[in-house]
C-alpha cells in the first residue's frame, strides 16, 4: 500500500513519541507519515529502549532523534528546543505513551493507590497537554495532534482497571484542546485502536481474551494492525480532514458498534 501513497504530507514535520519496537502503534504512524512524505522526529524512552528504537528511526530517515521520558525533568523541554532549533516549525504531533505501576494496573480500581493513579494520569494524559502547549507555538500554519486512547475509556473492559478513567480523561483533554486550539488551525484527535499486540498491552491481565473477542466481534472479520492506525492518522493530518477535530476516531474494524 505504501508504494501507492502520494506524498500528501511532503514538507510536513512530524514528532512521534512512543515507539518502543516494531510492534508499536507509534511506529505504524511514523511509517505512514514517512510514506506520505513527512520528515520525522522520533524519540525513545531511555538508553534501554534506544537499541530497539534507533534502528527504526534510521530506517525511516528520521531527521531528529532524542531521548524523552516525560517524567524526567527537562527532557520534554530539550526535545522541543531541539525541534525549534532544527526545524522552527512542527505540523504533526503523535502522543502514544501510557503507563501505570503494575500493581495498580493489575488490581481493581478500588485497590489503586493514590500515587499510582496520579502517575498513570500524569504520564498517560497530562503529558499530552504539556506536549500540546509546547507544540502549539510551532504550528504557525496549523497542524494536527494525536493521542492514543482505547474503548475502555467509554465502556467497562474487564482488567483495564485504572487505565479506563485515565483514557477517559485523555479523550476529554483532546476535546478541550481541540476547542482551545481550533482558532489557530490546530486539530486534535483521540484515536481509539482496537486491541493490538503491543508491549504496553502485554501488561494487561488476560489480554489474549480481548484479542480473541475483538476478532469475533469485528464486522470486518479480523483484527487491525499498526498500519491501519498509521494510515488513519496520516489521512487526518492532511487537508482532506481539515474540518475534522475533537472527536474520538475508532480504528477497530467496527468492534465499537457491536454490543
Amino acid at each position: 500500500m505504501s508504494d501507492a501513497i502520494r506524498p500528501v504530507l511532503a514538507g510536513k514535520k512530524a514528532l512521534v513519541v512512543g515507539i518502543a519496537n516494531e510492534h508499536s502503534i507509534a511506529y505504524g504512524c511514523a511509517k505512514a507519515f514517512r510514506a506520505a512524505g513527512a520528515e520525522l522526529a522520533i524519540t525513545w524512552l531511555n538508553e534501554k529502549a534506544r537499541p530497539y528504537v534507533e534502528p527504526l528511526a534510521q530506517e525511516l530517515s528520521a531527521a531528529i532523534t532524542a531521548p524523552l521520558d516525560v517524567a524526567a525533568a527537562g527532557e520534554l523541554d530539550a526535545v522541543f528546543d531541539l525541534i525549534a532549533q532544527r526545524w522552527g516549525t512542527l505540523d504533526i504531533l503523535v502522543h502514544s505513551i501510557a503507563f501505570a505501576p503494575k500493581a495498580d494496573l493489575q488490581g481493581g480500581l478500588l485497590d489503586c493507590s493514590a500515587e499510582g493513579f496520579a502517575k498513570a494520569m500524569d504520564i498517560s494524559c497530562h503529558s499530552f497537554v504539556r506536549m500540546a502547549k509546547r507544540t502549539a507555538p510551532l504550528m504557525r500554519d496549523g497542524g494536527a495532534m494525536f493521542a492514543m486512547s482505547y474503548y475502555g475509556a467509554n465502556r467497562v473492559v474487564p482488567n483495564y482497571n485504572v487505565m479506563g478513567p485515565v483514557k477517559a480523561a485523555l479523550e476529554a483533554s483532546c476535546r478541550y484542546l481541540a476547542y482551545e486550539l481550533g482558532p489557530h488551525g490546530i486539530r486534535v484527535h483521540a484515536i481509539s485502536p482496537g486491541p493490538l499486540k503491543t508491549r504496553a498491552a502485554s501488561g494487561l491481565k488476560k489480554f489474549e481474551l480481548l484479542l480473541n473477542e475483538a476478532a469475533q466481534k469485528a464486522p470486518v472479520g479480523e483484527l487491525i494492525d499498526i498500519m491501519d492506525v498509521g494510515w488513519t492518522c496520516a489521512y487526518l493530518a492532511t487537508p482532506f480532514a481539515r474540518r475534522v477535530t475533537g472527536g474520538t476516531v475508532y480504528v477497530d474494524g467496527g468492534v465499537n458498534i457491536v454490543a
